[in-house]
């Protein structure tokens, strides 16, 4: 379960040389449309399959990507999820 302080990130970015998506073409995990979920599945798919996943999506997070898949999960999923970590930390400090 990540919590707000797993997005705190350390400059370390050598996990990326582990990533499924290392030589693939880039975009692929920015479609140009934002929300062409179809585009999107292309990416999520070689996510599915990688070994950093979930460091690549705390790099997200912590990082702010606004666009893109990354982790496996795309923008509006980050956005979801950013929100729903910092709503049961709220829960949880009241």
């Amino acid at each position: 379960m990540l919590t707000l302080s797993d997005l705190m990130w350390e400059p370390d970015t050598n996990w990326r040389s582990d990533a499924a998506c290392t030589g693939v073409d880039s975009e692929i995990f920015f479609p140009a449309l934002e929300d062409d979920a179809e585009a999107a599945s292309r990416a999520k798919a070689i996510c599915a399959e990688c070994p950093v996943q979930e460091v690549c999506l705390q790099y997200a997070l912590a990082t702010n990507q606004a666009a893109g898949v990354w982790g496996g999960l795309d923008a509006g999923e980050r956005r979801r999820l950013r929100r729903r970590i910092r709503d049961r930390e709220r829960r949880q400090a009241s």
